[in-house]
């Protein structure tokens, strides 16, 4: 009887593993399909969002449009891209007012410099979708964080990039915080390049209020016409992920104090 007691023991816990090993692997089965629906695997989607509002003239938003497709065709950049693990997607968005955001060139995968060339000639034709409105960084960064659901890609990564010159700093009611802090609990993460030409000290307010999630990181360009050079640098670190963040307190007399 204690032979056969032990031969009953054998027989079940051998069942047991069998059924944990088909479990795990109705498990993997499951992930490895929810994988394969989620669409292209590529490390990082990154969703370009350029400022459309009144405070940008046709000319600045032309020196954006064109700071971009050079950046999309600089060495460096280039070499970032093809470093990575599969690729990246991009897309690029225009915003102004709460409400007034488009996407003006769809998500497109980019994974060699022939992509990298066919993105920058579309950044180069893209129209300006908005010619004014105000400046609401929440409006793009709530809208932003809802382009990556069912857009064809399963990055490692998923990154808004906002550009912009200016800051919620006369309404408290359309600061981004909450934008960002739900975007950032999507998994999603905000780096920001601060323009500024209007509010000098604008890289503070886009550190405190806009960026978030791990290794979030703000570049400034002293103007539009530093744009070019700021874009590139800023695709270099997202793209490789070597986040850098560029900080300075702001002068005792910043319009933007109120807003911290």
């Amino acid at each position: 009887m204690p032979r056969f007691c032990t031969l009953l023991a054998g027989i079940a816990a051998a069942a047991a593993s069998i059924a944990l090993a088909g479990a795990a692997f109705t498990q993997d089965s499951r992930a490895q399909d929810r994988r394969a629906g989620e669409g292209r695997p590529v490390e990082l989607e990154l969703l370009l969002a350029l400022d459309a509002s009144s405070s940008v003239d046709d000319g600045e938003f032309a020196l954006q449009r064109y700071g971009l497709a050079q950046a999309f065709r600089e060495p460096a950049v280039l070499a970032a891209i093809e470093a990575t693990d599969g690729g990246i997607a991009v897309a690029l968005a225009q915003w102004s007012s709460g409400g007034r955001q488009a996407i003006a060139v769809g998500w497109t995968a980019v994974s060699t410099a022939q992509e990298a060339g066919r993105l920058a000639d579309s950044l180069v034709q893209m129209p300006r979708v908005f010619a004014g409105g105000d400046t609401s960084l929440r409006g793009i960064i709530n809208f932003a964080a809802r382009q990556f659901h069912d857009n064809g890609f399963a990055g490692q990564r998923q990154v808004i990039d906002v550009s912009g010159d200016g800051g919620a700093i006369e309404n408290p009611a359309a600061m981004p915080g909450p934008a960002r802090d739900a975007a950032v609990a999507l998994g999603i993460v905000i780096n920001g390049l601060a323009i500024l030409n209007d509010v000098p000290d604008l890289d503070r307010y886009f550190r405190r209020n806009v960026i978030g999630g791990p290794g979030a990181f703000v570049v400034t360009a002293d103007s539009y016409r530093d744009y070019a050079r700021a874009i590139a640098s800023k695709l270099i670190q997202e793209i490789g992920a070597r986040p850098v963040v560029q900080f300075a307190p702001p002068p005792a007399n910043s319009p933007l104090a109120a807003a911290r």
